[in-house]
């Protein structure tokens, strides 16, 4: 078997780090992650290059993509006339991503109300940094919710 695409070595190495850095994964779903950023042409990749590609075991990439379906970071595809699965990149997670971090930020915000609330009951002084802070939070919440709409 031969690759199906053309990856850059030290990108892909960059990628891996990376990814496994902001989604906190094993190195192998990392790497896979990382492969199928290569797929500019959305061919798809078999679960039998990914172990060859990568010299990996077929239980350690099975676990891998196991693991990064069930993140939604991949999507998986049957062609009709092949029983192979053929995996990409999840298109909508950096939706699914952001989308996270907006309610991140929303339960922030409503601790820091609660936080600000009982402080009130107990202390007549008013913390303007949290204020900011919480300004600050509401603008990025809906900058990021008006580039989702634009997605």
């Amino acid at each position: 078997m031969h690759k199906s695409i053309e990856i850059d070595e030290k990108i892909f190495q960059d990628a891996v780090k990376f990814y496994g850095t902001i989604f906190n994964l094993p190195p192998l779903a990392s790497k896979i992650y990382a492969y199928l950023l290569f797929d500019y042409e959305k061919v798809g990749i078999t679960f039998d290059e990914f172990v060859e590609v990568l010299s990996a075991s077929k239980s350690s990439v099975s676990t891998s993509i196991s693991l990064l379906l069930n993140a939604e970071l991949i999507v998986d595809h049957n062609k009709m006339d092949e029983r192979k699965r053929y995996f990409f990149i999840n298109d909508g997670y950096k939706k699914i991503r952001f989308e996270k971090i907006v309610q991140k930020m929303k339960d922030e915000l409503k601790l820091l109300d609660d936080l600000d609330h009982f402080k009130k009951n107990h202390d007549d002084g008013y913390n303007e940094k949290i204020e900011a802070y919480k300004a600050l939070l509401n603008k990025y919440i809906i900058n990021i919710q008006e580039s989702l709409n634009k997605l």
